[in-house]
């Protein structure tokens, strides 16, 4: 079990994701108003927009939450967020990546340090760790959309370049520069998505042992806590044994 989207179905089990709710949607209410700021305010004249609306969807986001966030766009005094990407290791030299959304460059950068260093890892300059990354699309399905031969023939057809499916659903990875040609055809193959998004995904992994990753899931999590944050990646792999471990505790 390796990677980010593992610890995701962790903290999903641990019942925490439902928890987090109400801060979800705030991060995916940025992410819309900043689209809609970025470009047309109609979802089906602006990729970006389209794509944020149909992942605040997925969260069972209500849609007067969207269209609030839409709307906002529009306003002569919202807020002006940068879009900035932080880069940095955590216990055992796992490379880590994080992405925000943030109206003050100053606070955020204090925060995700100040995490960093509360972990043991260190935060590197922009750069450091993004080569060990391949940035892709990712167009997620749940498994009721059909068997894995399915999908993989559908995925093929649309020019995905890898499948992954299980219990959970069918995860297809495509190139970034596709992203939007594959996921519309995978629509018209498979129907409306689950999500789709871009992603850093590991070219190698980092294997960990139970007190390093005890650290870095702790890492992770703080890290995604921050309001200012929308995205953290990470290479580690930890083993089944040290998984059970873990959630045990």
């Amino acid at each position: 079990m390796a990677g980010h989207s593992q610890f995701k179905n962790i903290m999903h089990r641990k019942g925490k994701q439902d928890a987090a709710r109400s801060k979800l949607f705030a991060k995916l209410a940025r992410e819309i108003t900043v689209a809609a700021k970025t470009g047309l305010p109609d979802p089906e004249m602006n990729a970006r927009l389209r794509l944020a609306v149909q992942n605040a969807r997925a969260e069972n986001m209500p849609k007067d939450n969207v269209e609030r966030a839409i709307k906002k766009a529009a306003g002569g005094d919202v807020e002006s967020y940068d879009e900035i990407r932080y880069e940095g290791y955590g216990p055992g030299g796992v490379a880590i990546i994080v992405e925000a959304l943030t109206d003050n460059r100053n606070r955020t950068g204090g925060a995700v340090r100040a995490v960093f260093t509360k972990y043991n890892g260190n935060l590197g300059a922009t750069g450091a760790v993004s080569h060990m990354f391949s940035r892709v699309g990712e167009i997620v399905y749940p498994a009721a959309v059909g068997d894995a031969d399915a999908v993989l023939e559908a995925a093929i057809e649309a020019g995905a370049d890898d499948v992954a499916s299980d219990e959970n659903g069918h995860t297809i990875v495509c190139a970034f520069e596709s992203m939007s040609a594959v996921a519309s055809a995978l629509e018209g193959a498979l129907g409306a998505p689950q999500s789709v998004k871009t992603i850093w995904k590991p070219v190698t992994t980092t294997p960990l042992d139970e007190d390093n990753a005890g650290q870095v899931l702790k890492l992770v999590s703080a890290l995604e806590d921050d309001d200012d944050v929308q995205a953290v990646f990470a290479n580690f792999e930890i083993d089944d044994a040290t998984m059970a471990s873990l959630t045990a505790a």
